[in-house]
């Protein structure tokens, strides 16, 4: 049965985010149901495809990356796919008529991973962010407005400020392991040989502009998607709170995390100001 091997399609995007991200996975568990299993879907694709060119590199990562992206277009144009992460995007990706432009920005920047190392312009930079997170943040408002194309428009914006931030903020925290073992540096006009105070700063302030501007669409989302929104929303807010107060030296030696402890702190204060309509 078909319906039997779409349900196991399904669960496998749920593992790969439990299992990949533990504050995306919580995010997204306080998500409404209908939702729910949609955005695994999304994450599941965005994260397989962004191991390849992260993760795999004992293998021939072009010609896996290429096999992937022709099983994504036969996965898109016949509805189905024996890969699960992939026939379980293809289902999230019609039911709600994502824009192909936002999955083919996305690749596009994967594929620059491949081969390229350093941003030296903030149109680069820019151009790589809006591929590699904005269009994230644009397929799940997609799910979030149930395909609504007005309530899309209205709030896309603020959208791709949040997927903006949230890449900086893992870009900031990444900064050893994306340098030291990818050889890859993504901010522009930042010697992260030397990353001092005042570029941390820049670093932070231009992400905390990008925060800023989310919050607006974030208060107009509907009620069953706005718990995990907002969830992931102060979860990264915190992190960023903590990169600002870790020395720039710090943070090129080690990753910076929020415990467990705290993530269910911030779950419940979301949870009461989410009851108190003070969101």
């Amino acid at each position: 049965m078909k319906a039997l091997f779409d349900k196991v399609s399904y669960d496998c995007s749920k593992l790969v985010t439990k299992t990949y991200s533990t504050s995306f996975a919580l995010a997204t568990k306080m998500l409404g149901p209908s939702i729910r299993y949609d955005i695994y879907n999304i994450y599941g694709f965005v994260r397989f495809a962004d191991e390849i060119v992260d993760s795999f590199h004992d293998y021939h990562t072009e010609e896996l990356f290429n096999e992937f992206e022709k099983n994504l277009a036969n996965a898109l144009k016949h509805k189905i796919s024996l890969n699960p992460i992939l026939n379980s995007f293809q289902h999230t990706y019609h039911k709600y008529d994502i824009p192909y432009h936002l999955v083919e920005s996305f690749m596009k920047s994967m594929r620059m991973d491949l081969t390229k190392t350093k941003y030296t312009t903030d149109k680069e930079f820019k151009e790589y962010i809006y591929g590699s997170a904005d269009v994230v943040g644009l397929m799940c408002l997609m799910v979030f407005v149930k395909g609504d194309k007005d309530e899309y428009e209205r709030l896309k914006d603020s959208a791709m400020s949040l997927g903006s931030a949230f890449q900086k903020v893992n870009f900031l925290r990444d900064l050893k392991a994306d340098y030291e073992e990818l050889h890859r540096s993504y901010f522009p006009n930042t010697d992260l040989n030397q990353l001092d105070e005042d570029s941390k700063r820049r670093i932070i302030d231009e992400i905390k502009e990008d925060f800023q501007k989310s919050l607006k669409g974030i208060q107009q989302l509907p009620r069953e998607a706005k718990f995990g929104v907002y969830t992931a929303y102060k979860y990264y807010t915190r992190l960023l709170k903590k990169l600002e107060h870790t020395p720039s030296s710090l943070i090129r030696q080690t990753r910076i995390r929020v415990p467990d402890y705290q993530k269910f702190g911030l779950l419940a204060r979301s949870y009461v100001k989410l009851k108190l309509n003070l969101v």
